[in-house]
């Protein structure tokens, strides 16, 4: 697995400070993108929350995530949540360090007291005393909280005094673009009132034995129970103990609200959303506990045609940090179809450009502090179809393709826009975690792509 190290310099550590006002929670911002361009310390809030606990309970769900790894749990892995603003909202993102969780606090206007925020994007620092400190926090004291520097600090600060130096994994930065498509082809899946979220939440195991079915949950009446099979309504839940983070929000729950796919019987994703005053709380599961969103493959059609990167880098230029892009406008505005436009924004998603509110059912503007180009350098199937196509590996003989690799001749089929294989990985995954590189090579080439062949290593 390829591992970049990324440093995050704060002026100084966030801190939870009392006053004679109350409290006052100070965070602060590492480098970031805003509408003027690039930052050392955006800010992008300054005021009172509405419902104190409810959110550093949350915020600390977020930081929970971060420093988790669900599976493997022998390397931690944290990297500091990444705040977005958004106007009328901020969002706190973070993912688990074996990439199969995806966690977002949505702290809404409501939740900010109606106070607007800033536009941008950048990582906040949650540090172990912070943590502690939010942790202790009891009462119904207000609480002042600020996202960035003070304007003091702006002017007397000169310098990072303080740096953390993170690893980074490709296959984090490709999990933000997976969760996103995957959270796309979700639907509203069953809805429960406080009460019985915090009683489903409680009575889940903790674990998961390994090896074992994925668990199923099913409507019952106005509750939900787990089943081991999916039937009509169902929801995958891989991995229960992965929900674990909810804990810090459920004396304050209002509700549950759970999102997946239509069930077909194959492990699926889902997303678990805990409202809270003014707020909400999402985690995002991948199909499986030992397996991350990074292989899923959702994204792979979009990255595979130049059609997709031109109308991405249009796109682009009209985003503004909107809380919900709506498809349509964009594509009424950028004189391209919705279809085009959605398939730029899944490739807009594998630069972590955009997410997906599967609350609002939209997608939301924001940029992630990192070098976004390496989850589409790096991505293996990507990377060896190039190869492929670069070797004039692939034959075209009508809705047939015949792809030659490692002296082994693979036939790849279109029906109704799908393309299939007699490979190996098409056999195990029917299509479930995108295509194999044959197809992707097979893509490519009917849409007139031209490849070089300079990437380093031979095709598998």
């Amino acid at each position: 697995m390829t591992r970049s190290v990324q440093a995050l310099a704060y002026a100084r550590p966030s801190a939870l400070e009392s006053t004679d006002s109350g409290r006052r929670l100070g965070l602060e911002t590492a480098q970031g993108l805003t509408p003027r361009g690039a930052e050392a310390r955006p800010g992008f809030f300054s005021g009172f929350l509405a419902e104190p606990q409810a959110a550093a309970g949350g915020l600390l769900a977020v930081a929970d995530v971060a420093a988790a790894r669900y599976h493997q749990r022998t390397r931690p892995g944290s990297l500091d949540p990444v705040v977005t603003g958004n106007g009328d909202r901020l969002r706190f993102e973070s993912f688990s360090g074996c990439g199969g969780v995806y966690a977002r606090l949505d702290v809404l206007d409501e939740g900010l007291g109606g106070t607007e925020t800033g536009h941008g994007t950048t990582h906040v620092d949650v540090n172990d005393p912070l943590r502690e400190a939010l942790s202790r926090m009891t009462g119904d004291e207000p609480l002042h909280l600020r996202v960035g520097p003070e304007e003091l600090a702006v002017t007397t600060l000169a310098g990072a005094v303080v740096e953390k130096k993170v690893p980074l994994p490709d296959r984090w930065l490709r999990g933000f673009a997976e969760a996103q498509v995957a959270s796309a082809r979700f639907d509203l899946r069953a809805e429960l009132t406080g009460p019985e979220a915090v009683r489903f939440l409680r009575s889940l195991p903790r674990a998961q034995s390994r090896g074992r079915a994925p668990l199923w949950i099913v409507p019952s009446g106005r509750a939900l129970r787990p089943t081991t099979r999916p039937g009509p309504g169902a929801v995958c839940l891989p991995g229960p103990d992965r929900l674990v983070a909810l804990e810090r929000v459920l004396r304050h729950a209002t509700g549950l609200r759970v999102y997946g796919p239509v069930p077909d019987g194959a492990a699926a994703a889902s997303a678990w959303e805990v409202t809270l005053p003014g707020m909400r709380l999402t985690l995002t599961l991948s199909p499986d506990p030992a397996r991350g969103f990074s292989g899923e493959g959702g994204v792979l059609e979009a990255l595979a045609t130049e059609e997709a990167a031109q109308d991405a880098e249009l796109v682009a230029v009209l985003l503004a940090w909107e809380p919900r892009i709506d498809p349509a406008e964009l594509a009424a505005r950028a004189g391209l179809t919705v279809d085009r436009v959605r398939a730029a924004l899944t490739r807009l998603g594998t630069a972590g450009r955009v997410g997906y509110d599967v609350a609002d059912a939209s997608f939301f503007h924001r940029e992630l502090p990192y070098d976004a180009d390496r989850a589409e350098r790096h991505n293996p199937r990507l990377v060896d179809a190039r190869r492929l196509v670069a070797k004039g590996a692939v034959e075209l003989d009508g809705r047939l393709a015949t792809v030659t690799s490692e002296e082994r001749r693979y036939r790849v089929r279109e029906s109704d826009g799908v393309l299939s294989c007699t490979c190996r990985w098409w056999a195990d995954h029917q299509g479930r975690r995108g295509p194999c590189k044959h197809a992707l090579a097979v893509r490519m080439v009917r849409s007139g792509a031209v490849v070089a062949d300079t990437a380093p290593g031979a095709v598998r």
